[in-house]
């Protein structure tokens, strides 16, 4: 499983490096990236309750293989009119049928990871599966850059990200799923038993706000990428150096998420989390403020290693709080705050950006992440109204 969605993985993020740089290419503007990161992440904010409790109540195999051909089928179609350049109105109908398809898969398979390995292995698989995205993240422009310069256009690497698809649907199909007990709850309540678990436990629910406006505020910078690279360093998205420095970025974030499995496996992941976001502060305000290209990538690489750092050891204590089923309903408001809150904040502040640079919205990022560094503080939460926390 590990292994078919690194691979699926390499082409969803040769996907994610090269539209947003097309759409900037072709409409110059950074809002118009946001809109098409909407399109990408919007559909976690309205679909991930109602896919969690499908996938709570249903069999999580067909569930799994019906997200991945609807996430296939918009990529083939997103390729398809990239390359007849079609309108922009039509590729963002694609991306979002591509969203739909990932909204649907994300609290299943969730879900589906931890029941994979032992419990005291979840941390562990929660880090390798970070390790998964972050290093088709660093691999993913890598491949770009050594396809476009053999003349492969972005049409063409949207069609092959489609056929990665493959890989996952066929782990699916093959491995043995261990069986879930189906939610019985009806109606209403199964809708809102996520937001009962988070209302119950304070601290579900203060890692969800957290991890919200983390999204939100900090995170524009994500996919608002192509833009930042512009904006900050005069690096443009159509060259090589704008994929190398986006592996870079990714790269940093693939050893953040290693270092919570290994190095950072026998620390307390609340304290972890806290310093995370203190790092995180640091690293951003060094990224928005250094000059050159060099500093640029330094500073990127840090950057991405405290951002997968912190998300990778505050969902490692999420995860360790949940019961096999309520996992995907609760999971799924995960999904909603680190996911779906992303698309609102570059919808928010890609026209920032266009009217008065990248560098002001960087800072007030590396200010909330700060305040978060304060206000996180689970172990606090833990010994004030759970007396017998769970140490992750």
């Amino acid at each position: 499983m590990w292994y078919s969605n690194f691979l699926s993985n390499i082409g969803t993020w040769m996907q994610n490096v090269v539209l947003p740089a097309y759409i900037y290419q072709r409409t110059h503007r950074a809002s118009a990236v946001g809109i098409f990161v909407f399109a990408q992440l919007g559909p976690l904010l309205v679909l991930s309750i109602p896919a969690g409790v499908m996938a709570d109540r249903f069999d999580r195999r067909k569930w799994l293989v019906f997200a991945q051909s609807i996430q296939m089928a918009g990529s083939v179609l997103l390729g398809v009119l990239t390359i007849t350049h079609s309108p922009i109105i039509t590729l963002f109908l694609a991306q979002m049928m591509v969203g739909i398809g990932n909204a649907c898969n994300a609290p299943a398979f969730s879900a589906v990871l931890p029941s994979l390995v032992r419990p005291e292995d979840l941390g562990g698989s929660i880090s390798l599966n970070s390790a998964s995205i972050n290093g088709s993240r660093v691999s993913g422009p890598i491949l770009v850059a050594i396809m476009m310069s053999w003349g492969v256009t972005a049409g063409q690497v949207f069609i092959f990200n489609a056929a990665t698809y493959l890989f996952v649907t066929w782990a699916v199909m093959k491995i043995a799923i261990p069986p879930h007990v189906p939610q019985r709850e009806q109606g209403l309540k199964s809708f809102t038993a996520g937001f009962r678990v988070a209302r119950d436990r304070p601290s579900i629910g203060r890692m969800l706000i957290s991890m919200s406006s983390f999204s939100m505020f900090c995170l524009p910078f994500v996919g608002l990428f192509p833009a930042v690279a512009d904006l900050t360093f005069d690096i443009q998205p159509k060259t090589v150096m704008y994929k190398w420095l986006y592996a870079t970025w990714g790269f940093g974030a693939l050893l953040g998420a290693l270092a919570i499995g290994t190095v950072l496996a026998p620390f307390d992941k609340r304290k972890v989390s806290q310093a995370g976001f203190l790092a995180f502060s640091v690293s951003m305000t060094l990224f928005a403020t250094v000059r050159g290209t060099t500093l640029a990538f330094v500073t990127a690489f840090f950057l991405g290693i405290a951002y997968f750092g912190t998300t990778t050891s505050l969902m490692t204590v999420f995860q360790s709080r949940l019961e096999t089923n309520i996992r995907a309903r609760v999971m799924a408001l995960w999904f909603m705050a680190f996911g779906g809150t992303i698309p609102l904040g570059n919808a928010l502040f890609g026209p920032v950006m266009d009217a008065i640079g990248s560098r002001p919205v960087l800072y007030m990022g590396a200010l909330w992440a700060l305040f978060l560094a304060w206000w996180c503080n689970i172990e606090k939460i833990d010994q004030r109204v759970e007396p017998q926390p769970i140490k992750a």
